[in-house]
């Protein structure tokens, strides 16, 4: 008899065991079908120069950027660092990257089991037409049990204390393609607050040079108010002896007004750029001290032979971008292993009784082992479309990556390219403005010896303050120029 027990339950268990093989069969079977991820993401090569790279340029590796050394101003210098300290904005980036941070934590923990501590306890009172009631009531009147494993029939206690684990097996990496993306999304999130600082540090770099250039206008203007003066003076004293008719002296009284007007508005935009700059600083009021004069640092940087791939994948916008591609891949991964069968172990273990008085007797402590093996069948059509919206992502990222790149070596190269311009449109600008100081003082003296008149006096002396105004107007440009060759070149304060 006990034999063909034993060859029943060796039945049983062998049935068992072919309908879990045949299950998961069926459940591996399902994940058969899921799609592959997108691999068709081929950036386009880089050009290995620059066109308008220097000859001369001899350094075999590219010296990263310093901005006491590429903008050589010390009061520039301490206004970046201010920046840095103090924009909102900028702070603002920073708690950012924090927040970035424990999103990555968190993914990390997500590949470890899940451990609570559970403490319950409950009362029910059973009626008697219920399972449960029926089963006490005859539970009590068995002669099998002993006094403390009977049931309090009235409210029966249900007490348990001790910890329950939980673990989902990563197989097919989806946890572990989680971690990644927000570990790429976090250095991508580096790398945005590096392209913070940089737009950051060029536009106190911007409004400072406007300074300087507005300052250098104003200047302009006083020494040709004083140059004017001198010529109304010398108009007056001719219509005074009849040398001279009323209609000059008005010209050139109109002509000192207006330039009195452009100084005053000149003075204005002073005040208002020194407004817009001490926002970025954090700073309420007062005063920016600045430099009188542009002090050029760059061409150290263009003497340099400068590595197209190595430089163009230093700038912190396309390092963003291709972060950012990475973590669109391992979330399309991710989103593919969501087809496949999910694995789940647990367990719990502790203290169960019905009875306070035995609840921590070594008979009340119970345990239990599980497992399970799930697979997705009628929600596909919801995870299919969750990886197609994740492969169509990480496309996306990749055109942004790739624009990021053509963009940034076009930038770079044009920039290359209008700094060398500006240095041979500066020299005859200079030019430009000797002559005409010649000029002025030769129309002054023809004036006197009768040999030119007041319109041509006028006319030189406009001349002269549009060419002086020009020359500051190109230098003010090529220190914007340097700023957006700072930027080009992939920012940065140390």
């Amino acid at each position: 008899m006990k034999e063909i027990l034993n060859q029943y339950k060796n039945n049983d268990v062998i049935r068992t065991t072919k309908s879990a093989v045949l299950i998961t069969g069926i459940l591996l079977l399902t994940a058969c079908s899921a799609p592959k991820v997108s691999t068709k993401l081929d950036a386009a090569k880089l050009p290995e120069n620059f066109d308008a790279q220097r000859k001369e340029a001899t350094n075999d590796a590219f010296i990263p950027l310093k901005t006491e050394t590429f903008f050589k101003d010390p009061k520039l210098e301490e206004l970046l660092k201010k920046a840095i300290a103090k924009n909102p904005d900028y702070l603002i980036m920073q708690e950012r990257i924090l927040i970035a941070n424990s999103h990555l934590k968190v993914a990390k923990l997500a590949l470890l089991p899940s451990l609570d501590l559970v403490a319950d306890a409950s009362g029910t009172h059973y009626g008697k037409y219920t399972m449960d009631g029926v089963g006490n009531y005859d539970t009590n009147f068995s002669q099998n049990i002993t006094e403390k494993q009977r049931i309090n029939e009235d409210l029966t206690p249900n007490l348990f204390l001790g910890g329950k684990v939980s673990w989902e097996a990563d197989i097919w990496g989806k946890l572990s393609n989680r971690k990644k993306a927000a570990q790429q999304r976090y250095f991508a999130s580096q790398q945005g607050m590096r392209l913070l600082q940089t737009r950051l540090l060029g536009d106190v770099a911007d409004l400072y040079f406007k300074l300087i250039a507005l300052d250098k206008q104003a200047t302009i203007y006083d020494d040709n108010l004083k140059t004017q003066e001198r010529a109304l003076d010398i108009v007056s004293a001719q219509r005074s002896v009849g040398k001279a008719t009323e209609l000059a002296v008005q010209q050139f009284n109109a002509q000192n007004s207006n330039i009195h007007a452009e100084a005053s508005e000149l003075k204005l935009s002073i005040d208002q750029t020194e407004k817009a700059l001490l926002t970025l600083l954090g700073e309420y009021g007062g005063k920016i001290d600045r430099s009188s004069d542009f002090l050029a640092g760059h061409l150290d940087v263009l003497n340099q032979k400068i590595s197209v791939d190595s430089i163009i994948h230093k700038r912190p916008d396309v390092s963003e971008a291709y972060f950012e591609l990475l973590a669109s891949n391992a979330d399309a991964k991710s989103a593919r292993a969501a087809f496949f069968p999910t694995l789940n172990l647990g367990g719990y273990a502790g203290f169960n009784s019905f009875s306070f008085n035995t609840f921590f007797d070594a008979g009340s402590f119970a345990w239990q082992i599980l497992g399970g093996l799930s697979a997705p069948v009628f929600n596909k059509g919801q995870i299919k479309q969750e990886f197609y919206v994740s492969n169509r992502k990480q496309e996306i990222s990749f055109l942004q990556y790739q624009n990021s790149v053509t963009t940034a070596f076009n930038e770079l190269s044009a920039l290359l390219r209008r700094n060398e311009a500006y240095e041979d449109v500066l020299k005859y600008k200079l030019n430009e403005i000797d002559h005409l100081e010649i000029a002025v003082n030769v129309s002054n003296d023809l004036y006197l010896s009768g040999y030119a008149n007041y319109l041509e006096i006028i006319s030189a002396q406009q001349n002269k303050l549009q060419a002086e105004l020009d020359f500051v107007d190109i230098q003010l440009r090529n220190a914007n120029s340097q700023v957006l060759l700072y930027k080009a070149l992939g920012g940065g304060i140390n």
